[in-house]
């Protein structure tokens, strides 16, 4: 098991979403699927940490969140969309 720190903890945050937004199988089931609402709540759980933590992080670390959301947001909106 990686460490516990907060990357690694952004980092399966951005595992969820990805496997709400259908773009990963769901590791426990195997199975690809989206949960658009959980997806979109996960998103906003990273959003939250951003503005919580802002002046507190490391350069990495706010690089890390910052293109994490990017793309998590990019990805959302296509999905939204393309209903």
């Amino acid at each position: 098991m990686p460490e516990i720190n907060f990357t690694t903890f952004v980092l399966s945050l951005n595992s969820s979403a990805l496997v709400h937004l259908g773009q990963h199988a769901d590791p426990t089931t195997g199975a690809t699927g989206k949960n658009l609402p959980v997806a979109k709540q996960t998103i906003d759980v990273i959003a939250m940490l951003e503005e919580k933590t802002r002046g507190n992080l490391t350069d990495e670390e706010q690089r890390l969140l910052t293109n994490i959301l990017y793309e998590l947001r990019l990805l959302y909106v296509k999905e939204t969309e393309g209903k």
